[in-house]
């Protein structure tokens, strides 16, 4: 008799002369497909498979973690992403499937911290975010801190976790630490960071900072957590639990745990330094262009009416000869074209080389230590909100939330 299985039911497998534990995912091609409880999957025959038992059934969605009403009270605006997420057996992927009540639920340690408001305000995986919810989430951001939040945590997939806190950073003046959050890998795998992660980011939120930033795991290790500024980071490994670096600036602060003890250095911005203040504005025409040999001209053609535009250039910020004219057309179109560089550190300087010298004359802006994914967040929130094309170039060359600094630090 051929043993029927049912997506999610535990079995244990004999393959390669051992026994091994698992989840049942699905079969394909004449294999079954097993979720070993090392988190990776494997292919094995149906046959070398038997139950063992069957996954206890969720916690119902009412269910609502008792809190202790004399800590912080902090909000946890919930966007989506692999830390509100779990393995989807019918598929074998990772979907996006949690509310900010589920990760009280499956992280109790939080409730030692603070008091929480949760707010839904999106499921999602961060591929999917966009500028309208970039305005939602300020919003609502914006609304808890009013409502008397103490701190903010987002939580957010890794993927384009550095274009939204940036944008938040523009967005809203805070006086309070609005800090994003996300995990490498998926709570039901033994090496997710999301539990550690989650714990430091509320740690944060009711520390003294006083400003937008993006907490992670520091090192491989369950040791430290790093504080980075929002305008200033970039997710820089597919799935190592560090991927997340500071750059051209060290990280503002860092949390050791388990103790959960904060440290900011001397950069950080301290709650309280400014007063509450909503500007959600967003210009969605602009777009973000990777410079590469041999790109033809005709490529930016499919920009033109766009009201801005980065380019990620080479080196201290060029394009090919070739480009020039076609850049100058959009510029005199009347888009804000802005020069970036693909390097992860340095500053753009279109002076000292010929091809500089003539993007600048094209009437291209140097965009100094920007980073190209900040930036682009940055001419977005610009153009909105300075309708002078003057003033919003000289916007862009301003350092305005610590995206743009004057001095690059030796050796970062």
């Amino acid at each position: 008799m051929t043993t029927r299985f049912v997506s999610g039911d535990l079995v244990r497998c004999d393959h390669g002369g051992k026994s091994r534990n698992g989840t049942y995912i699905t079969e394909r091609d004449g294999m079954a497909v097993v979720k070993l409880d090392s988190g990776y999957n494997i292919g094995v025959a149906p046959g070398s498979c038997r139950v063992t038992g069957h996954p206890e059934p969720a916690l119902g969605k009412n269910v609502d973690v008792e809190q202790d009403h004399k800590l912080p009270n902090l909000s946890i605006v919930s966007t989506g992403g692999t830390i509100a997420s779990r393995i989807d057996y019918r598929t074998g992927s990772v979907t996006s499937q949690f509310n900010a009540n589920d990760i009280l639920i499956a992280i109790p340690e939080l409730a030692d911290i603070a008091n929480y408001r949760t707010i839904p305000l999106a499921t999602i995986l961060s591929e999917n975010m966009t500028p309208a919810i970039w305005q939602d989430l300020a919003r609502a951001v914006h609304d808890e801190i009013r409502d008397g939040a103490r701190g903010i945590i987002v939580t957010h997939g890794t993927d384009t976790m550095a274009y939204s806190a940036a944008a938040l950073s523009f967005m809203i003046d805070t006086p309070v630490p609005i800090v994003f959050v996300g995990s490498q890998r998926s709570a039901d795998r033994p090496s997710s960071d999301n539990a550690m992660n989650a714990v430091c980011a509320a740690a944060a939120a009711t520390s003294d900072l006083g400003e937008v930033a993006v907490v992670m795991h520091a090192t491989t290790s369950d040791d430290t957590c790093s504080i980075h500024r929002g305008t200033r980071v970039r997710k820089m490994h597919t799935s190592r639990r560090d991927a997340f670096r500071s750059l051209g600036i060290s990280p503002i602060g860092g949390i050791g745990y388990p103790l959960r003890k904060v440290t900011l250095g001397p950069h950080a911005v301290l709650r309280g330094t400014h007063s509450l203040a909503l500007h959600d504005k967003i210009e969605p025409h602009c777009a973000l262009v990777q410079f590469y040999p041999g790109m033809s001209p005709d490529l930016l053609k499919a920009y033109e009416g766009y009201k801005g535009l980065i380019i990620a250039g080479t080196g201290l910020g060029h394009v090919s000869t070739a480009l020039i004219p076609a850049l100058g057309r959009l510029i005199t179109g009347g888009t804000l074209v802005v020069m970036t560089s693909q390097c992860m550190h340095g500053r753009v300087c279109d002076r000292v080389y010929d091809t500089g010298r003539d993007l600048l004359a094209a009437g291209v802006i140097e965009g100094g230590d920007m980073l190209p994914e900040a930036a682009l967040v940055k001419l977005m929130w610009v153009l909105a909100n300075e309708n002078n094309r003057e003033k919003a170039a000289a916007l862009m060359q301003s350092d305005l939330k610590g995206e743009c600094m004057r001095r690059s630090a030796y050796g970062l």
